[in-house]
């Protein structure tokens, strides 16, 4: 696993702040945020995940028969929070073989959402613009009775289902791979913030998901 931090649009390298300038530096994309090693599935990679989270941490929950939770990413520093999480999850195709979901939250113009959607932008761009959602997922926090949160198809890479929409004044995503996995979002799905008072939860982990490599 790489021991530096990237870039959250990319994945490439990025030159670390220095005397000139105390932004993180991509060459493709300019001052970006760092994307931090991805965290083992664990209680202690969770931790640290949360430890700057400035974004909901969300988990499906409860989870689809048979799927674990399989690693997180933060993506920011010390300075400035984590402006973005993400959390792996992993389980038994529709078809064959197995099947991984990304739940992503994300401030604007981070761009960790869009490279994993296999977009050339950093945002969602106008999805939502005129149209109806393509479906509705629970989410729930605490002191707050659950509510539905649209979202809309969003045409990223053929290998994949992408949905987006926002919660809580962030972009959610949800990522799938194969695409036929997409129908799970389809489903009673409900998603709850980890960093909320109380989410103590006994998570299952498993494997650590190669995607978070991407």
């Amino acid at each position: 696993m790489r021991a530096d931090p990237t870039c959250p649009r990319c994945g490439g390298s990025l030159r670390p702040p220095g005397i000139w300038s105390s932004d993180w530096i991509c060459a493709a994309h300019g001052a970006v945020l760092p994307r931090q090693p991805a965290r083992r599935p664990s209680r202690e990679g969770l931790t640290v995940a949360l430890r700057d989270a400035r974004v909901p941490l969300w988990t499906p929950w409860p989870l689809p028969v048979g799927w674990l939770v399989t690693g997180f990413l933060d993506v920011g520093d010390e300075r400035s929070g984590a402006r973005a999480l993400a959390t792996a999850l992993s389980g038994p195709g529709l078809l064959q073989g197995p099947a991984d979901m990304l739940v992503i939250a994300e401030e604007p113009g981070v761009g960790l959402g869009a490279h994993f959607a296999g977009l050339d932008g950093f945002d969602g761009g106008g999805a939502g613009d005129d149209t109806p959602p393509h479906a509705k997922i629970g989410i729930r926090t605490s002191g707050e009775r659950p509510h539905q949160v649209p979202l809309w198809v969003i045409d990223g890479a053929p290998d994949r289902a992408v949905y987006i929409g926002e919660a809580m004044g962030n972009w959610l995503w949800i990522v799938l791979w194969p695409a036929e996995t997409g129908v799970l979002v389809l489903e009673e799905l409900q998603l709850l913030d980890l960093r909320e008072p109380g989410m103590d939860l006994d998570l299952p982990y498993g494997a650590f998901c190669p995607r978070l490599r991407q």
